[in-house]
């Protein structure tokens, strides 16, 4: 009799952490719905309290997070890869930049790419508004709150989050980032209590953004085709966004959001070279170059400058909100650029994830900035400086009618605006997705459309009852318990990253064999290109043998060993010997495809290639990843001395880490 299949679970989450975040959340709607006001005053009191003794406090904790971050990429442990070392990535750099850019604060230049330069330039910290002294500085400052700091917190969250996860096999999830802290409590109530944290303020902060965001869209669609400003018209274009994001969340990351930020990238390169000719061309790229020159000259003194000898509110109002804004976010986009970032070394990492798309803000900046203060300052347009003042949900419109092909432009500007608020709205449910799935991303269709759907009732009902800036303002103030935390985990990463930079100093630069045989056998074994079959069975005969041989002699040292079998699942076989509280020393031999030598398949993917343009080779793999050798053709001799070779490494790491 034929078994009936077995049904697959229609929901797969870490129940410790999917109800009581979903609990909050509903509790925090009812909140910042029923009583927006009462709320609001009550989460405002907390920021203002924030701003007021803590302004230092965050400061501080961005300049270690930037210094930090610098001493990862540039030292030596920038060597080190976010996986195993034999790891490779999974997307071109121009996917990846796409979506590290649509993910980060893509949404964020479309809203201020005018407004802040042209609010910074009427009224700046200190001094007279509306000079050319004031639009350098407003540049300048424009730069310094969208520049390499804001990256740079999202780019430490990331970087904790990818190594643990793909170095370690930790849950890509936020608990992960506190192993050196509380190590394996991660997997009880603690590491809970961290990733219903990281749901709660990643809903609030994506249900926040899209409930103002739609403002913009509804402002931009009534200054273009004079669609009224009503509630809705804001709903429905919740509803709208919504279901682009559930379309793109069930069709995956592949399919979907990478799609998406690819789109968006090419349209914003498009957008900003039309910006750029449209306007004075020449001036613009001198105040850029300018304002560039000026931010990194005056980097160290801004990042902390706390107006400590003439006090002013535009310091809480712009700078510490900013900071605030970054670290409540940087849970939600640091798990993002977390999950497209394995294979990657930390240098690369950085350098990609902190330079590029911070480049590129700068430049968009600098273009937007540039051209909207020069229409004011030399072009006689107060108007606009009026309409910024008035409502900067258009600002971006309004300046777009200056130049030639306002329709064009306003058409891709509102484009982009709608198509940045899907991914930012995809990526957000498949982040919380992952938080409540213990890392996974391969969960049934309806959990994932559960979290858009979330997203969407979160954000049309707290903008119906006028609750978004009270949500806002809470997601904001956890921003100060959770940098306390997370300098912590920078810390026990600094140490995470010590101990693996020791240990890669410990190993061999290659393997020594007691016994190298005849030098024609060996040559012989070097030009031979064997199938899966031969490898497999090289394995069976001389690795398992070996192996088991090494394991055997462990256990008469009272050392626990065991080896394990793969070859028929997934051509492996294992050797882990065990060391109590240190780390455990790990010896695997892989069966892995190579493409065969030649021009005519050079440069195709291995997936292209047959079975008549592959071999396989029997390669070493340690704990931390591949050791790009083969033992093909070794005899059970050699063998067992590579692994003595390998387990002696091991046990002088371990004896210079006591």
């Amino acid at each position: 009799m034929q078994q009936a299949p077995e049904r697959k679970p229609w929901l797969v989450v870490d129940h410790s952490v999917f109800w009581p975040a979903t609990a909050i959340l509903v509790l925090l709607v009812l909140i910042a719905g029923f009583a927006p006001n009462a709320s609001n005053a009550v989460f405002q009191t907390m920021q203002d309290a924030i701003v007021h003794y803590g302004s230092w406090y965050y400061v501080l904790v961005v300049a270690i997070i930037l210094v930090a971050v610098i001493v990862f990429g540039l030292s030596r442990y920038g060597d080190i890869k976010l996986g195993p070392d034999h790891s490779e990535p999974a997307y071109s750099y121009s996917s990846w930049f796409a979506m590290l850019f649509a993910a980060g604060m893509g949404i964020g230049l479309m809203f201020y790419g005018v407004a802040e330069p042209v609010m910074h330039y009427l009224q700046p910290p200190h001094g007279e508004g509306g000079g050319s002294d004031a639009a350098a500085q407003a540049m300048k400052l424009t730069f310094f709150h969208w520049g390499v700091h804001a990256w740079s917190i999202y780019a430490i969250v990331a970087l904790v989050l990818a190594y643990f996860a793909y170095r370690h096999s930790l849950p890509l999830t936020l608990r992960s980032a506190f192993y050196p802290l509380i190590g394996e409590r991660i997997y009880g109530t603690p590491g809970a209590i961290v990733d219903i944290f990281a749901i709660v303020c990643t809903t609030c902060g994506v249900a926040t953004s899209l409930g103002l965001g739609v403002l913009q869209i509804n402002s931009g669609l009534n200054y273009l085709v004079g669609l009224p400003i009503s509630p809705g018209i804001q709903v429905a274009l919740i509803v709208g966004t919504m279901l682009l994001a559930t379309i793109s969340v069930v069709l995956g990351l592949d399919a979907g959001i990478k799609r998406l930020s690819e789109i968006n990238i090419v349209l914003a390169i498009l957008l900003l070279i039309g910006v750029l000719l449209a306007g004075p061309t020449v001036v613009v790229l001198q105040g850029t170059i300018e304002n560039l020159g000026s931010y990194v000259s005056d980097l160290v003194s801004y990042t902390f400058n706390l107006y400590a000898y003439d006090p002013t509110d535009w310091l809480g109002g712009w700078t510490i909100f900013y900071w605030g804004w970054w670290l409540s976010w940087s849970p939600f986009v640091g798990l993002f650029i977390a999950r497209i970032s394995r294979g990657r070394t930390i240098r690369e990492f950085i350098l990609g994830a902190m330079l590029v798309p911070c480049g590129f803000t700068l430049l968009w900046m600098g273009i937007f900035g540039n051209s909207a203060i020069e229409l004011i300052l030399h072009g006689g347009q107060t108007a606009l400086a009026d309409a910024v003042q008035e409502n900067n949900a258009i600002a971006l419109f309004r300046f777009l009618e200056y130049l030639p092909m306002p329709t064009v432009l306003s058409t891709i500007s509102l484009l982009m605006v709608v198509v940045f608020f899907v991914t930012s709205a995809d990526s957000g449910a498949m982040v919380l997705n992952m938080l409540a799935a213990k890392g996974r991303d391969d969960t049934p269709w309806p959990q994932r459309i559960f979290w858009t759907v979330i997203i969407g009732l979160i954000a049309t009902v707290l903008l119906l009852a006028g609750g978004l800036a009270s949500l806002q303002t809470a997601a904001i103030a956890s921003a100060l318990p959770f940098s306390v935390a997370l300098l912590g985990a920078i810390w026990g990463f600094g140490r995470a990253l010590h101990l693996d930079v020791t240990k890669r100093d410990t190993q061999s630069v290659s393997p020594l064999l007691a016994n190298p045989g005849d030098w024609r056998t060996r040559l012989d074994n070097l030009l031979n290109y064997p199938g899966d079959r031969t490898v497999h069975s090289f394995m069976r005969e001389n690795v398992l043998p070996a192996l088991r041989e090494f394991a055997g002699e462990l256990a008469g040292h009272d050392i626990e060993a065991r080896v394990f079998n793969d070859i028929g699942s997934r051509g492996a076989v294992r050797l882990e010997a065990y060391h109590g509280e240190e780390t455990d020393f790990v010896y695997e031999v892989r069966c892995r495809a190579h493409a065969l030598p030649g021009d005519v398949i050079a440069g195709k993917a291995l997936e292209e290639l047959g079975d008549e343009d592959k071999f396989y080779r029997a390669e070493v793999h340690l704990a931390e990843g591949g050791q790009d050798y083969c033992i093909m053709g070794w005899t059970r001799a050699q063998i067992t001395h590579d692994v003595l070779g390998q387990y002696e490494n091991h046990l002088q790491f371990l004896h210079t880490m006591r």
